[in-house]
């Protein structure tokens, strides 16, 4: 690609560009001022009322330090409205940046343990869900994610997949403490047959022999992290073959500590590998951050005549019907258009 061309797509441009976002979590995605709003009815959670402390909050000291904080988020959430509005209010952020089709994970288990009842989860998400193709023409797909534990966690998950789906519930997700995947293989094989995708976090906090597992085991279709890849060659090489395509949150691997800097992020070896990869913010307001700066930071990291490429991907990996990839792709190449003309 030309310099001319590379540099059309700039951080303005990048701004203003219609995104796909395929990695966010439901309760991470939160607003600071929601969660200190939250948090100032709920004064025995320990978590700060004060927006402007949350910043402390959120400085995380390795992976098990940032699953605690997010547990103590969840815990929050005691009634359906709280629910709408949390969702409704990350929705319009999203929004905000152009983002035109969503994959929001929601981990149900912290939220139902709050006192939220079933259907009353279901309910606030179907709500919100209206909500944002109402009003901001917004596509929102859920992935429901087991929280990495076997037994009655798993179960509570399986039961709304099984019995009470929000619309449009699209797959099946397992995040927190990377516990060896293969022990979830029963819990995705009942979710492929709800006709339900498989997308598990792996190569996170573990190494690429949880990547193997995810495909091998959990017949991945897409991977949420999946960066400690780089350090098994056998595995870059299975992944780009069978084309699973990873998730990729740069702010997310430096604040966890999977990473120390954006300078050490493996994000050029996964391409130079021909691993299809996505750009996503995972938890954007506990890690300072938003989609829309992670793909400017995507650009410094592997040039700025990627990031049609990230959202091409994004859009391919995702469980979007045919017309909204279709209308997407299209809104893109206009884009494009007006960057290498403009």
């Amino acid at each position: 690609m030309s310099e001319d061309r590379a540099a059309a797509y700039s951080h303005a441009w990048i701004a203003a560009v219609p995104k796909i976002e395929l990695h966010v979590h439901h309760v991470g995605a939160t607003s600071a001022d929601t969660v200190a709003d939250l948090a100032a009815r709920h004064p025995e959670s320990g978590v700060p009322t004060d927006p402007s402390a949350l910043e402390e909050f959120y400085r995380f000291t390795d992976f098990d330090h940032f699953l605690q904080v997010y547990a103590a988020i969840s815990r929050l959430l005691s009634t359906p409205e709280d629910v709408y509005r949390l969702t409704v209010g990350n929705l319009a952020d999203l929004a905000a940046q152009h983002v035109r089709y969503v994959e929001m994970t929601v981990t149900p288990n912290g939220i139902l343990t709050g006192g939220v009842p079933r259907e009353g989860l279901v309910e606030a998400l179907d709500a919100a869900r209206a909500a944002a193709a109402r009003d901001w023409d917004l596509t929102v797909n859920w992935i429901l994610d087991i929280p990495a534990f076997t037994g009655e966690p798993a179960e509570v998950v399986m039961d709304l997949c099984e019995q009470r789906q929000p619309a449009g519930l699209v797959a099946l997700g397992l995040g927190g403490p990377e516990t060896p995947r293969a022990d979830f293989a029963a819990y995705f094989g009942r979710a492929r047959a709800l006709g339900l995708g498989s997308v598990p976090h792996a190569g996170e906090a573990s190494g690429p022999e949880s990547i193997r597992a995810a495909l091998q085991v959990l017949k991945a279709d897409r991977i949420g992290h999946g960066i400690r890849a780089v350090e098994d060659p056998a595995v870059l090489v299975e992944l780009a073959d069978a084309g699973v395509h990873l998730e990729v949150s740069p702010t997310s691997n430096v604040r966890t500590r999977v990473v120390q800097t954006y300078e050490d992020h493996p994000l050029p070896t996964l391409l130079a590998a021909g691993v299809p990869v996505s750009i996503n913010s995972d938890d954007p307001p506990m890690f300072g951050t938003t989609l829309t700066r992670e793909l400017q930071i995507a650009a410094q990291l592997v040039g700025s005549e990627q990031i049609p490429r990230f959202l091409r991907n994004a859009i391919g990996a995702s469980f979007a019907s045919d017309t909204v990839k279709r209308s997407y792709l299209a809104e893109l190449a206009d884009a494009e258009t007006h960057a290498r003309d403009g």
